[in-house]
């Protein structure tokens, strides 16, 4: 069951770039920039905001579940195995609504320097990059601090992506347009 995610809900920001045209295939994909995830993320999130707020910094979410299609199209015009996950064989996390892409934003909503761009795609958007500054490799530590705490897995070359433990046990969820 998917459930929606609010900014009032989660004392988060939402930024869902791929309802928007500033994402790396320069092209809206979702009609609305509404984030859903299947209700065991939902509660392991509400975690997630809490850990960050009680340290003073808040989430901001890129992206949550992304419907089938979506990955598709993606993969057909990048097929990079690196950050991409092919619907035909991967494990398509967002594709069940169990991944979650964020950053962490500082009191005065600044989002913290993590070294690259949501979505860069090198070796310096791996989780232990040393390729980026100090502070970028704190940050990024932080985050996955964060995170992991609160019951999610990462994923090694996506210093933003985050997922539930064996998303391979969750169904994908088709036709569920967002």
């Amino acid at each position: 069951m998917l459930i929606e995610v609010t900014p009032q809900k989660y004392n988060l920001v939402l930024d869902l770039k791929y309802a928007t045209l500033q994402n790396f295939v320069k092209e809206k994909l979702y009609n609305k920039a509404i984030c859903y995830l299947h209700n065991e993320a939902a509660e392991k999130l509400k975690i997630a905001c809490k850990l960050s707020n009680n340290l003073g910094y808040q989430l901001k979410i890129f992206d949550g579940y992304r419907p089938i299609t979506v990955q598709q199209y993606i993969w057909d015009k990048f097929e990079d195995e690196r950050f991409l996950s092919n619907p035909a064989t991967g494990s398509t996390p967002h594709c069940r609504g169990v991944a979650i892409d964020l950053t962490l934003l500082d009191k005065d909503k600044n989002e913290l320097d993590m070294g690259t761009e949501f979505d860069h795609f090198s070796s310096k958007a791996f989780h232990g990059s040393t390729e980026i500054s100090v502070e970028a490799q704190k940050n990024r530590l932080l985050l996955l601090g964060i995170m992991t705490q609160a019951g999610w897995d990462f994923y090694s070359n996506e210093w933003w992506h985050y997922q539930l433990h064996n998303a391979r046990n969750y169904e994908i969820i088709k036709d569920f347009p967002i």
